[in-house]
């Protein structure tokens, strides 16, 4: 198992993309989740991708399919104690397609009858969000015609080391299928915050986005 994508809880339209662009990422195209109820501005690595999510309509976030996943009560709330974070893993070979961590199957109206999400089972709201893609793949082994861009300023491409700060991280009931995987270290801390290192760092540069985003870059 490997990280497909991070979601980061935004506000509506995510403006957030500006601070983003501005320090040199290229924007790929967003998306609407059609019944979902929401909406995101992405941004790709070779990796993985960052996702900026937000709520689009409120009708359909709290609709009978949308409700149990909680996506409206982690977009609504902006405070301390619910995590602004999703974490998305998906197979890392192909002999891998079972959901590691105790989950429920959500069908989203965007996704294919055949297909589901696999999310965690019994998660606070206090956690990231966790779910698994069987399908997923790769952002640099996609098809030609779903290439997006993952060549950004600064020379930034690939995701090396990641570093999630999560308070009461012990309550966590997923947390040992999680931190297992490699280059993927959770810390418990007072305050949600993701750093995420690129290259190996290879340039000892540090870029903070706090406050307007729980989110630290070295690269």
């Amino acid at each position: 198992m490997e990280i497909d994508h991070i979601f980061i809880r935004s506000q509506s339209a995510a403006p957030e993309a500006k601070l983003l662009k501005s320090f040199g990422l290229i924007e790929a195209s967003a998306n609407t989740h059609l019944g979902q109820g929401t909406a995101n501005r992405r941004f790709f690595f070779k990796n993985l991708f960052l996702e900026l999510l937000f709520l689009e309509n409120i009708e359909d976030a709290q609709s009978e399919t949308t409700k149990p996943t909680q996506l409206f009560e982690r977009l609504s709330h902006h405070d301390a104690e619910v995590s602004p974070f999703g974490f998305c893993f998906r197979p890392q070979n192909a002999t891998q397609t079972a959901s590691p961590f105790l989950s429920w199957h959500y069908h989203p109206a965007y996704l294919p009858p055949h297909l589901h999400v696999d999310i965690a089972q019994q998660l606070s709201l206090a956690e990231p969000m966790w779910f698994y893609l069987s399908f997923a793949t790769r952002p640099d082994q996609a098809a030609p015609e779903k290439q997006q861009p993952f060549q950004h300023r600064h020379g930034i491409s690939e995701v090396t080391k990641i570093k999630l700060h999560i308070p009461k991280l012990s309550e966590s009931l997923t947390v040992n299928e999680v931190q297992h995987i490699e280059n993927f270290e959770l810390i418990e801390s007072e305050k949600h915050l993701l750093e995420m290192t690129f290259d190996h760092g290879i340039q000892g540069l540090t870029h903070d986005f706090r406050p307007d985003l729980p989110l630290i870059f070295h690269y």
